[in-house]
């Protein structure tokens, strides 16, 4: 997922107490389904919306456990090493490419998903699962950049606002290698959906030029400096951007003239599950078109919920940032998966950028 929030101690601390006590190695119990997903990824009663977790143990009578993660490698990690055992994944687009190779995914019983009829065809058979067996998309969207009209004079058209001189000790860039290296791949004329050594040289060097007129690298720290006006512009994701302009009436955004990158996440049921036919119904359930409108209404990510579209408030429905005009999304990458290697790559050459 692209949302990424500060989360509280206890919360980390009791979803690790539902993952050891879920999981485990053990089979779970028939009544429950394990969620392994992004933190605060579902409307749970926040901002006067209604909590479908409970809704769907009160429809269903299967408990839910859920368990967060921070990143797909956190993802990857407990699939790959870990005896718990989980039910339902969301991983993002590259990494689900990775979990099909190495079979860390078993094959959804689409009979068991009629609310799968409701998805927009773009968002079926996605380039990491071309065949529909894996996947039914969640949530999806674009990275832009968000900028304060009071300190920006002229609306940003590309990427190359975030190496404006003139803003110095203003900028923030976001701190994700894929998504740093990729804008800067983009600015160099490369494209970065799958990239080689020599790529990430180039965006690295490109990197580096921006680095002196950076106030800070940040994530979720985005939210803070944008709101309350202490910083110029940022790249972020577009979800996100719209809730910071709720927050500050003086920020706008931009969807850079030449796209940017196009992300989802997926609902996947991992090889370990022990209780696949209710992850099925989870899965069911959250395509609900009511369900479906409620998650995109607390998010502000995209929905691929044809019906649920209908169901939102024009506001919502027209923004560009919740949904990006089609021609737009044209023009856009999404990741794929990359060898070992060459990620590790990009990992250690934007740690090395960092510490100069």
């Amino acid at each position: 997922m692209k949302k990424i929030l500060c989360a509280l101690l206890c919360a980390v601390m009791l979803g690790s107490f539902a993952a050891f006590f879920a999981g485990c190695g053990q089979s779970a119990g028939a009544g429950e389904v394990n969620v392994f997903c992004w933190g605060d990824y579902f409307a749970e009663g926040q901002d006067d919306l209604r909590n479908v977790l409970e809704e769907f143990e009160k429809e269903t009578g299967i408990k839910v456990n859920y368990t967060t993660y921070e990143t797909n490698e956190d993802l990857y990690n407990m699939l790959k090493s870990s005896n718990v055992s989980y039910d339902i994944v969301v991983p993002s687009e590259y990494l689900i490419s990775k979990l099909i190779k190495e079979n860390l995914l078993q094959e959804i019983n689409y009979d068991n998903i009629p609310n799968y009829k409701y998805i927009n065809d773009r968002f079926k058979h996605l380039d990491c699962d071309p065949d529909s067996k894996y996947t039914v998309i969640y949530q999806w969207g674009v990275t832009a950049m968000v900028y304060d009209k009071t300190k920006v004079k002229n609306k940003p058209k590309d990427w190359d606002a975030l190496w404006d001189e003139s803003l110095k000790g203003d900028i923030l860039m976001i701190n994700n290698s894929r998504d740093a290296m990729a804008i800067a791949m983009q600015l160099c004329g490369i494209n970065p959906s799958t990239c080689t050594k020599e790529d990430i040289d180039k965006a690295a060097a490109k990197l580096r030029e921006q680095k002196p007129l950076l106030k800070k690298y940040v994530m979720d720290q985005v939210f803070t400096e944008m709101e309350t006006g202490q910083s110029a512009i940022a790249p972020y994701y577009a979800g996100d951007i719209a809730m910071m302009m709720e927050e500050n009436e003086d920020l706008d955004y931009v969807l850079p003239e030449n796209g940017s990158n196009l992300f989802y996440d997926a609902m996947c049921i991992p090889t370990c599950s022990k209780n696949k036919e209710n992850a099925e119904k989870f899965i069911n359930f959250m395509q609900k078109p009511d369900v479906a409108a409620e998650n995109c209404k607390y998010l502000r990510y995209g929905c691929a919920n044809d019906e649920a579209v209908k169901l939102l408030d024009e506001d919502i429905r027209e923004s560009e940032l919740t949904f990006p005009p089609e021609k737009y999304l044209d023009k856009c990458y999404v990741f794929s998966n990359l060898d070992d290697d060459v990620y590790e790559y990009m990992q250690a050459q934007f740690v090395k950028i960092q510490a100069e």
